[in-house]
Formats: C-alpha cells, structure tokens, sequence
C-alpha cells in the first residue's frame, strides 16, 4: 500500500516559533503522549463529554480516567464544565482537534 503524504499550507508569522508557542506545544504534545489519553481525546473530539460517559467509552476505572483528564485540564489541553453533579470535558483547542485528525490520518490510513 503507498504512503499517504499529507502536505499541510504553512503561513509565515513572525511569531511562529516564539518561545511561548514552543513551550505551550511541547506542554500539550507531553499531555498527550499516553495511549490513554489519546484516547480520551478520540472519545471527545469535538463533543463535551461527561466524565461517566468518558470512563463508559474507554474502559477503565473514573479513578484513572480522572487523573488522566485533570493533567490534561492542568496542561491546557482540556476544558471543563460542571453542572449539578455532572463534571463534562471537551478539547480546549481547535489546534488539538487538528492533531488528532492527523493522527488518525496518519496511523489509522493503513486499515482503511
């Protein structure tokens, strides 16, 4: 099967590559580099998802998922809002969304 290159439009900004922007991707990237959050972050996508139906999904214990999500609130990767006894998560960057789908294009192509 070829090799699926995927060829991304960049645009020059003078700040591309300021320290902060470094910084805060290499946070996120390190935020998600578990198999485990990867997939949480799949279970979201652009959705808001309750924590319940997260641990439903995934498959593990709330306990674990718990921990997985708040380092990923903590890194700025996840946004939370609460209503009544219900905890909901959604991706916090539209950026985050984008890398997933490459992910997904990248690794998951060879099934297809």
């Amino acid at each position: 099967m070829p090799l699926k290159i995927i060829q991304r439009k960049t645009v020059n900004h003078p700040d591309l590559m300021s320290d902060d922007h470094i910084q805060q991707a290499s946070r996120a990237m390190k935020a998600m580099s578990h198999p485990l959050r990867l997939k949480i972050l799949c279970v979201l996508g652009d959705q808001e998802v309750s924590v319940q139906d997260i641990v439903d999904q995934v498959g593990t214990t709330q306990s674990n998922i718990s921990q997985h999500l708040a380092l990923m609130r903590e890194k700025g990767v996840l946004r939370t809002r609460k209503d009544a006894n219900r905890v909901y998560y959604r991706v916090g960057d539209v950026r985050t969304l984008e890398v997933i789908a490459m992910l997904r294009d990248v690794f998951c192509a060879f099934s297809r």
